[in-house]
């Protein structure tokens, strides 16, 4: 769910992976991470940040 999300919000603001992940302030490889599901428990930190870059709250983020 938290993949979907976050591919599904980084496209409705026209966002390329590159771009969030820099928007973010992440590495581009944690992102690849995490929207393909290899990376199911990102930090608190990492969610923080990408939340942030949407100009969203966490809840909305992981689907609650």
């Amino acid at each position: 769910m938290l993949a979907t999300n976050i591919k599904k919000l980084r496209k409705e603001q026209h966002l390329s992976q590159e771009e969030l992940a820099r928007k973010a302030d992440i590495t581009y490889s944690t992102l690849i991470k995490i929207e393909s599901g290899l990376n199911k428990n990102p930090t608190l930190e990492t969610l923080a940040k990408i939340a942030a870059a949407f100009g969203v709250k966490l809840d909305k983020l992981v689907g609650r």
